[in-house]
């Protein structure tokens, strides 16, 4: 026999609706910020240029 506090989502239009525009936080995947790979990205390229002009000036 079924549980009477739980409801099924398929038994009427409208507890269906809420059921399947709920937001469930653990089947979305996480968004990944880019701002640690752009700055890091950035920071190499610095380091890069810095290098080529310090080789070029000896």
């Amino acid at each position: 026999m079924s549980d009477p506090q739980q409801i099924d989502p398929a038994g009427n239009t409208q507890a269906f609706r809420a059921f399947a525009q709920r937001k469930d936080p653990e089947a979305a995947p996480e968004k990944r910020s880019l701002a640690l790979p752009i700055t890091a990205a950035v920071v190499v390229a610095v380091l890069v240029v810095v290098a080529v002009v310090a080789y070029l000036m000896l």
